[in-house]
């Protein structure tokens, strides 16, 4: 019998959450390959990366890689009621339009996610997990894309 797509999706977190800096860096780095316009919104006191791998190395870049991963963590958590986390992620759009992130860019993001998590659970990785997971990505943009109303 098919698991649940919430047992899905907090059974296949679990891997990824015992070294999340390692897989987080796995995502970023294959978002810099699909979209390497991305890697000038990236700056910290003023100084811009040289390249991809200049930025995935500095520690103020895997502050953020951090700070996604627990982002991903809460959404996992809360996989059953996501609702709770409306207000918190509606902001995060914020934030990230503030700096110049576009909504489409999430598309993206989301790719990366799910090569992520491939590479991470191999064959592990099921069509249905998959599918939980675009669909949990979905949700969470959705959120997010509220922070971008009203432009």
């Amino acid at each position: 019998m098919e698991r649940p797509e919430p047992e899905l999706i907090r059974q296949s977190w679990r891997v990824v959450s015992r070294s999340p800096l390692e897989h987080g860096t796995v995502l970023f780095a294959r978002l810099f390959d699909l979209e390497p316009d991305l890697l000038p919104l990236f700056q910290y006191n003023c100084r811009q990366f040289s390249s991809p791998e200049d930025c995935l190395s500095s520690p103020e870049f895997l502050d953020h890689i951090r700070k996604v991963m627990l982002v991903i963590d809460a959404a996992v958590t809360n996989v059953e009621d996501l609702s709770s986390l409306e207000e918190y992620l509606a902001g995060l759009g914020r934030k990230h339009r503030a700096v110049g992130v576009k909504l489409s860019s999430f598309s993206t993001v989301g790719e990366s996610l799910l090569y992520m998590l491939e590479k991470c659970l191999g064959s592990a990785f099921t069509p249905a997990v998959r599918a939980a997971w675009s669909r949990l990505y979905g949700a969470v943009v959705q959120a997010m894309s509220r922070g971008w109303d009203g432009e």
